[in-house]
């Protein structure tokens, strides 16, 4: 098996569609009335299902967390650190929760936490090189 993408269940599609389109770049690939959406980002699908949706295609009810979570994280890179900041202060003037404003951890990375509309958690983070020379 190969990893084709990952999603959300969300509970408002349009708020968080603007969010994930507008404001950190992702690109939809449908109408944004649609029940589950697909967008991408660097070529990695990302799906947002909405729960009504969702729930009557399984046959099943699920329990959600509300507000900031921490069952799971996106994580996103940029090349350099001052790319860090910028990017967190325009997620933030658009709307995203700040969670952990931008710092340089012990180990050398730079990161910071925002979190979506729905409380998901979303990394920033940069080893102050390009993303093809990160892992050298």
């Amino acid at each position: 098996m190969r990893l084709d993408g990952f999603g959300l269940l969300v509970n408002d599609m349009a708020t968080m569609i603007r969010f994930y389109r507008d404001v950190l770049g992702f690109e939809i690939r449908e109408p944004e009335n649609s029940s589950n959406v697909y967008l991408v980002k660097d070529g990695t699908l990302f799906l947002l299902y909405g729960r009504k949706d969702f729930e009557e295609m399984t046959h099943h009810r699920y329990d959600y967390v509300k507000g900031l979570n921490g069952h799971s994280e996106i994580a996103l890179y940029v090349d350099t650190f001052e790319e860090v900041d910028a990017a967190f202060r325009n997620a933030v003037a658009n709307g995203a929760k700040p969670v952990l404003e931008p710092e340089t951890e012990p180990w050398g990375q730079r990161t910071c936490y925002i979190a979506d509309p729905e409380g998901n958690l979303i990394e920033i983070g940069s080893w102050n090189k390009p993303y093809a020379e990160k892992d050298l």
